[in-house]
């Protein structure tokens, strides 16, 4: 029994430091936080955004450890969504600055010229998405 226990910790402590050294490489090596700075013109703020994205990673640890539910008014968390979807879609946008992802997928696909429509169709797939999911998934008491 006890050997059970210890060993579902080393592999626990194992797969959340593969996972957590894998989220510092991704964020180091593409330079993510930085490029945000410089979309938003918010450099001087830096230290703000690493340690946001430090506790945002330790709360979520905590919280889905410990299955730890919210049970507040729809008025206070639909802007905390809303800032959550501003965050990460900027985020987003970062990372897909760094690694000129969109020029690159329309130089191969062959339709440099119909980048907007392209950006559209992906902004558009992501509004609806998200409807779709907020709508049919989930349920406001």
């Amino acid at each position: 029994m006890i050997i059970s226990i210890i060993l579902t910790m080393l592999v626990g402590l194992a797969g959340g430091l593969a996972v957590g050294s894998g989220f510092v490489a991704f964020l180091t090596v593409l330079g993510v936080i930085p490029r945000l700075t410089q979309l938003t013109k918010t450099m001087k703020m830096i230290y703000h955004y690493e340690w946001a994205v430090v506790l945002g990673a330790l709360s979520g640890s905590l919280m889905s450890l410990n299955n730890f539910a919210f049970h507040w008014s729809p008025y206070i968390l639909v802007p905390i969504g809303l800032l959550t979807g501003v965050f990460f879609g900027m985020l987003a946008a970062a990372l897909t600055e760094v690694l000129n992802v969109l020029p690159i997928l329309t130089k191969r696909i062959g339709v440099n010229e119909q980048i907007i429509t392209l950006l559209m169709a992906i902004v558009l797939g992501k509004i609806v998405g998200s409807l779709f999911h907020w709508l049919y998934f989930v349920h406001l008491n």
